[in-house]
């Protein structure tokens, strides 16, 4: 079906119902990019396996730590797929531009699926692994910009908001999505057959959405006020110039990133994957329940993008962003620890009974929350004891003890002496007679903190699960706050000549940067503190920032005409 004209667009109202060729048009963008969003999440679900099946090489928190990095460097180079795909976006064309990038997503993420582990390969499963994330990452890049401008520019004045929400919930619903294929492949094969080879199931199946995605795609027409500019001549020759290289242009980018995007990012994947996170480790709820509760709560929350997306054609974009990146900063450190006290009260009655405490020299003690460290790059006592607790989320305080002495770890009345250890440098591990040491202070750490309570998995029984869902929909309620007007934002604050380039970088350095590397930051702040709410300052500092620097300089946008707005 053609493309409503430029005249068409203009002309009807804010009143005016949605054409067929604009729903088709929303469809088909929402469509593709819950597609994608299911591809990309697919890894960040699974991360705790393809720890096991790609970094077997290291120690279990490294091997995490690492599997979150290659989740992140996907986030990392989506600003580098923003400027390509922008730059071709605003120089050939929008429809185009986001049919590429679906195909480099979906073929990336069926190899995925094929790739031989560290046992069968060695060094190289992680490198192709990483290189794939790469590519998906410069993919999705590309995808965002070219979906949200597509549906704005087709969108009629004064619907912007709530056209282009639709796009808003596939990032969510792709989430939503991928944790409904995994839960019921896992439930259907097993446990264990799942952790060997079923994983790879789900991202199989991605090949059948991205030819359904392709297909969707092809029959699109072009947006109008692309068809518009380029009549006139007015498709820009050098985009990321324009966008980047003059400041009246940059300075709207700097202020769209720090202003909107970052804030908007954190919220996001707190409220979502950190929220997932804290679930399985720290509150100890195991990995299908948890899944459960947080694709519970993605059905629950998600028409609320679609809520304050038409709220904010009526209110403007600002109010409703800047309300959930305020309201997220204040709760954060009231939810978080609510969920542990309503997911496993007796963890948080042992916590609260006994105190942890690591007392030690502290020049011997190193920063735990490195990416990088494996068990072999802690040798002193007080590294040894914090490792060892850090791999059980068990919290912990740290007390300075006499120079030169050994650390201790006492659990209530309990204290159990931790060892020095020496490597042996030519098997590259620890000797001998440290790695017995070390074994035998780990069982006694493990025999002691289980005895106090601090190791209790969630019971369901005595879970509070409607209140467990109730906080998750209230983090969901604030994601869909800062992320349903997003796009229609971004879209109203450049113009049509390098739209998809200007506003492509701000929300994936917002998204990719602030928000991808999320859950890598506060896992080694966790690590690094021993403090199992230390994590959250991140979230809520950026949040807070956002809040203060939108509200002074960012200006709001809902009455802008895009189509003038050149």
């Amino acid at each position: 079906m053609p493309a409503a004209s430029t005249a068409d667009v203009l002309a009807r109202g804010a009143a005016a119902p949605m054409t067929l060729g604009e729903k088709k048009v929303i469809f088909a963008s929402s469509l593709g990019t819950v597609f994608e969003w299911y591809d990309f999440y697919l890894y960040g679900a699974l991360a705790g396996i393809i720890a096991k099946q790609f970094f077997t090489g290291l120690d279990p928190t490294s091997g995490y730590i690492f599997a979150l990095l290659a989740f992140a460097a996907g986030f990392l180079v989506r600003p580098f797929g923003a400027l390509v795909f922008g730059r071709l976006g605003d120089m050939i064309g929008r429809k185009y531009t986001f049919l590429v990038t679906i195909l480099i997503m979906g073929a990336s993420t069926f190899i995925v699926g094929l790739l031989p582990s560290y046992t069968a390969i060695g060094m190289a499963a992680p490198v192709i692994l990483i290189a794939l994330r790469l590519l998906q990452g410069l993919a999705l890049g590309g995808e965002y910009g070219g979906a949200a401008t597509y549906v704005a520019e087709h969108a009629p004045h004064g619907k912007r908001g709530a056209y282009t929400s639709w796009i808003q919930t596939t990032a969510t619903l792709g989430l939503f999505l991928s944790l409904l294929v995994i839960l019921g492949v896992r439930n259907w094969m097993g446990e264990k057959d799942f952790g060997d080879w079923g994983w790879r199931i789900p991202f199989l199946v991605s090949i059948l959405l991205l030819a359904v995605s392709v297909w969707i795609r092809l029959s699109l027409s072009e947006s109008p006020a692309f068809q518009k500019m380029k009549s006139e001549g007015k498709t820009s020759k050098a985009p990321l110039k324009e966008s980047f290289g003059e400041w009246r242009n940059l300075k709207i980018v700097i202020l769209a990133l720090l202003g909107l995007t970052a804030g908007q990012a954190v919220v996001w994947y707190c409220g979502q994957f950190y929220a997932l996170f804290f679930l399985s480790t720290i509150a100890k709820v195991d990995v299908t329940t948890a899944n459960l509760f947080i694709a519970a709560a993605l059905a629950i929350g998600t028409p609320f993008f679609i809520v304050f997306g038409s709220l904010s054609d009526r209110i403007g974009r600002k109010p409703i962003i800047m309300a959930g990146c305020l309201v997220a900063a204040l709760t954060y450190f009231t939810v978080f620890p609510m969920l542990l006290q309503y997911s496993n009260p007796a963890l948080l009655a042992a916590q609260q009974a006994t105190t942890v405490t690591i007392t030690a020299d502290p020049r011997t003690c190193s920063f735990q929350g490195s990416p990088i460290a494996r068990d072999i790059d802690f040798t002193t006592s007080c590294d040894i004891a914090k490792r060892t607790l850090t791999q059980s989320y068990i919290p912990y305080v740290t007390k300075a003890g006499p120079a030169s002495s050994a650390a201790t770890v006492s659990v209530g009345d309990k204290v159990v002496a931790a060892p020095n250890a020496t490597l042996n440098d030519q098997r590259n591990g620890f000797s001998a007679d440290s790695g017995k040491a070390i074994a035998e202070f780990r069982k006694q750490v493990g025999d002691v903190t289980k005895a106090a309570g601090l190791t209790t998995p969630a019971d369901p029984a005595k879970m509070n699960k409607p209140m467990v869902l109730l906080l998750l929909v209230f983090l969901v309620i604030l994601v869909t706050m800062v992320y349903g007007p997003i796009a229609a934002m971004l879209v109203e604050l450049f113009p049509t000549r390098i739209r998809y380039t200007s506003m492509s970088l701000p929300y994936h350095i917002g998204n990719g940067w602030f928000g991808g590397l999320l859950p890598t930051t506060a896992f080694a702040m966790v690590a690094a503190t021993g403090d199992i709410y230390f994590g959250l300052w991140y979230p809520v500092v950026v949040a807070a920032g956002t809040f203060v620097i939108g509200t002074l300089f960012v200006r709001e946008t809902k009455d802008v005409d895009i189509f003038q707005h050149d």
